[in-house]
This record gives C-alpha cells, structure tokens and sequence, in this order.
C-alpha cells in the first residue's frame, strides 16, 4: 500500500495467516483482555512500517475533525483508528464462528426491519466500510425468512478469506465474487430479487474496473469519487434500495437501516442527474454515519485524491 496512485483493489493485503490466526488463539485461550495485549504489538508494528496507511487515516481524521464537537476531536489520532480495526477485525471472525448473540445487537430501526420483512420484495442494501459489514448476517438471524447475498472483491484479501474458511467453512451467508459485473452476474441478481432476496453491496470504493460509473461529490468537506454501481443496480432490478450501517457503540454493534427509495426508476435521458443525486445523497448519509463513530471508517488508502484517469474517466461517462 505504499504507492498512494494505486486502485484500492490493487493494494497487497497486509499481515498473514499464520499472525491472524494467533491472535485468534489469543482470544480463544485468554479472552478479550489476552487479545488486546497480543494486539498492541501488531498494530504497532504496521502502525509504525506502513506509512501510507498512516497517512490515509490522517487524512481522514482531518477531512472529519471539523464535523465533530471538540470534546471528541481529542480521540482522534491514527493509532487509535488503527486499534478500532484491530478489534473490529475479531469482531469479524466472532460473526464467521457463530459468536455474536442477539444480545450483542441492537436494531436502532425496527420499523425498517419490519417494513423489510413484511415486503414480499427483494431489494439493494448498499453498506459502506464504515463499522463491521458482517454484521449484517445478524438479519438472517434476526429475520429468518429474508435471504441475503454479499456482493464482494474478494482477490485482495485471500489471506482474510482463507482464514474465515478455516474458522468456519459452514458460513451460511452467500457471497458473489464481483470483480466484473458480467451479464451472467447480473441475472443471477435479478432472479434473486424477483424471489424476494435482497442484494448487500459496499457504496463507498470506486469500481474494481476503471471504466466504471461514478460520480465525484462533496464528502466530508472535500471532492471524492464514490460509485455509482448500487443505484445502477438496483434501477436495472426495479427495486427498493435500503441503507444499513452497523456501528460498534459501548461494546455493542447498532444495527441502523434506512429506506432509500422505495423504486430507484431512472430513464435514459436523465439517467446522469438522477445517479448524480443518488450518490450525493448517500455520500451525506454516510457522512451523517461517520459522524458517530468515526474511527470506524477503513479505507486505508488516498480516498480524497483524484487523478487524472479518474476524472476522463468521469468526462466517458457524461459523454457516453
């Protein structure tokens, strides 16, 4: 990750197998208190090597500071998102394994949830990199009757993933490995849909593909560029989008989901404007997000500069 140029998706996946899973032995043999120990050595570590990761969360911490009332600007400094991860990350293994019990969830929205599980409809769950995205398996258990599939690029952490077989190769959540968005791919969402399914995709990293759509907007103060697959994805599918951000709040995991729109429906001529607005408006919900808990957000990686290739890429789009 030492090259700020680089796509997300071409950075090399930090840390092994063999260190992940002896700090999961930690956990097992000591508890939460014997991790946290094993831990700070690691995070120092990468904490004090990587530098552009460094410098990435500095960044952010920057872009963020000014959202946020001064009593909790003193909290902000980058080894202390680098611990967030760290502890989040084994919150990620205790979801594979089974660990995370009702109790360790709240649902902030039962209205939403209710609404979700009453519809007979499949839908878009757009979710970020903000808090622990497998929290969502949580619905599964949560809503027995509503089937969940996970878009994910998985090729820059098949370390990660390697371990989550290992930990438990019977995960019941369905993954979609989406580096290209095939046509082959795209049918097999619709069809899920139309069985009422519901489709969870990342809204906040630009696309695995550089010819793909998006849109730079206002986030956090500054010009980004966010993607615009998810609400492309679900005009294609005609069907309602939702929001989802589970925040890790006083060691429990806050589950909050939000309707977007019932029907993202775009036509052609103004297809631009409509994704245009789409994606700004999910830029300051996730700001809106951020905002409480903001050492939570793991992009590790020049989110706010924008070179060249991206804004051609950009011109294609208005053009195309």
């Amino acid at each position: 990750m030492d090259n700020p140029s680089k796509h997300w998706s071409t950075m090399t996946e930090t840390g092994t197998v063999v260190g992940m899973r002896i700090l999961l032995m930690c956990y097992r043999l000591f508890g939460h208190k014997g991790f946290r120990l094993f831990l700070a050595p690691v995070i120092l570590y990468f904490y004090l090597k990587k530098h552009s990761i460094r410098s990435a969360s500095k960044e952010y911490i920057e872009k963020i500071t000014p959202f946020l009332p001064e009593s909790e600007r003193i909290k902000l400094t980058p080894f202390r998102h680098f611990w967030m991860f760290g502890e989040i990350l084994l919150d990620k293994f205790l979801v594979w394994m089974g660990q995370i019990k009702p109790q360790d969830v709240v649902f902030e929205t039962p209205e939403t949830f209710q609404k979700l599980e009453a519809s007979k409809r499949g839908g878009v769950i757009v979710v970020s990199h903000l808090g622990n995205t497998e929290i969502c398996s949580a619905i599964a258990h949560q809503l027995p009757d509503v089937k969940v599939t996970m878009l994910v690029y998985t090729k820059h952490a098949q370390k990660f993933n390697k371990m989550i077989q290992r930990t438990n190769s019977n995960a019941a959540i369905n993954l979609i490995q989406v580096t290209d968005m095939s046509p082959a791919t795209a049918m097999i969402l619709s069809e899920r849909v139309a069985a009422g399914e519901f489709i969870v995709i990342a809204g906040d990293r630009t696309p695995v593909n550089n010819g793909g759509r998006f849109s730079i907007v206002d986030f956090l103060g500054a010009q980004a560029a966010l993607p615009q697959g998810a609400f492309i994805l679900a005009s294609l599918l005609r069907c309602p989008v939702y929001l989802m951000f589970c925040l890790k709040q006083n060691s429990v995991y806050h589950i909050y989901m939000e309707t977007f729109s019932d029907e993202l429906t775009i036509a052609r001529k103004e297809r631009e404007k409509k994704l245009e607005e789409a994606v700004t408006l999910y830029a300051k919900r996730l700001e809106y997000y951020c905002q409480l808990a903001p050492l939570q957000w793991f992009n590790f990686f020049p989110f706010w500069q924008i070179n060249s290739q991206d804004q051609q890429v950009l011109v294609d789009n208005h053009t195309s």
